[in-house]
């Protein structure tokens, strides 16, 4: 799939000193910096929409609107809506209407599933979000991102979780990578960690891009390009 015929993919997570993005306590793991945090809210602010998987979602009930009213009032000066499109990927449609995903700001929310299962998350979800079929019997990336940039979308920010980044990831499809690493170790072999086992286009042998190094409070945020060529 050709870069200009899709949105530019902007990946962030913040993850530990041994690769973990979260642990398995229960309770919300902090990895990012005060600064950090406000970094990701100036990056969602200049993207046009927002990406987590439906895992993200259950787990973390992230709202995902900007924060600082600022950005906010900016948006709105550029003929923008205050906050970008929510967007998630699901395969078995197990959605709570009641996630802040959902109920959270007044973005179009948009539901991207298998056809099989589209009927019955439509039903589920009611009007508060666009559910469409982006493949048979799983997502397809392209569908979504073809889809997305039929919508207006030309900047799409993932913020994960694992399995959303390994489909990115390992298909190629980000164009920016921004990794913020938190100064302390997990080491709970049971927790999530920042991909899954998988074959990447980024290996040994292709290695990544560093373009930039950012200390934000006490995380060093990391940059990349993972793609040759796609900083174009």
């Amino acid at each position: 799939m050709s870069p200009q015929d899709r949105p530019r993919v902007y990946l962030s997570t913040a993850m530990s000193a041994d690769g973990f993005i979260d642990d398995t306590s229960g309770r919300r793991l902090i990895l990012s910096s005060a600064e950090d945090l406000d970094a990701v809210d100036a990056l969602r602010a200049s993207c046009d929409a927002i990406l987590v998987g439906a895992g993200a979602i259950r787990f973390d009930n992230p709202r995902l609107v900007i924060r600082s009213e600022q950005r906010r009032q900016d948006r709105r000066a550029r003929g923008l809506p205050p906050d970008p499109i929510k967007v998630t990927l699901t395969r078995q449609g197990n959605l709570d209407v009641r996630a802040s995903f959902f109920q959270a700001g007044d973005a179009l929310k948009l539901v991207y599933c298998p056809r099989g299962i589209a009927g019955a998350i439509r039903s589920s979800l009611g009007d508060v979000a666009t559910v469409v079929a982006a493949g048979e019997e799983a997502v397809s990336l392209a569908r979504v991102l073809a889809d997305l940039f039929a919508r207006g979308v030309r900047t799409l920010l993932i913020e994960g979780g694992t399995a959303v980044n390994t489909l990115f990831l390992s298909a190629g499809l980000v164009d920016e990578l921004r990794l913020a690493v938190a100064p302390f170790f997990v080491g709970d072999e049971g927790a999530p960690r920042l991909v899954r086992a998988g074959r990447f286009p980024h290996d040994s042998e292709h290695r990544m891009i560093l373009t930039k190094v950012e200390r934000l409070g006490d995380v060093a945020v990391l940059w990349y390009l993972p793609v040759a060529g796609s900083s174009s």
